[in-house]
């Protein structure tokens, strides 16, 4: 499952140099897959939708710190543990149940986000 950051963010942005997938993003600010990774060309998100990987992407918060789904591989093939949650001094980077997936599909996306 992707981890996503909790309203109590208290935007000290800890996190976001920690992710090894750029998935990672201030409140507010766009965001697109080839942020970070070696993505170019079309990219199918998780919902279906296909976007070209240099697309700006609308702000999935913008109060706060928040992490793509479609990038987050709660850090699987590159630490024992998610990087935002073992940073975080206010423990809001849980797991997102809205994403729920498995070690499998966590590794085939770093694949994807990472040729």
């Amino acid at each position: 499952m992707a981890i996503m950051i909790t309203d109590e963010c208290i935007n000290c942005g800890a996190c976001e140099p920690e992710c090894p997938n750029n998935a990672i993003y201030e409140a507010g600010d766009q965001w697109a897959i080839s942020d970070g990774t070696t993505v170019t060309g079309e990219y199918q998100l998780g919902d279906g939708q296909v976007v070209m990987a240099d697309d700006k992407q609308n702000a999935v918060a913008d109060d706060f710190y928040y992490i793509v789904a479609d990038k987050c591989t709660e850090c699987v093939g590159f630490h024992e543990e998610p990087q935002c949650a073992a940073v975080c001094p206010v423990d809001c980077c849980v797991p997102d149940p809205d994403h729920v997936e498995d070690e499998a599909t966590l590794l085939e996306r770093k694949d994807r986000l990472h040729l």
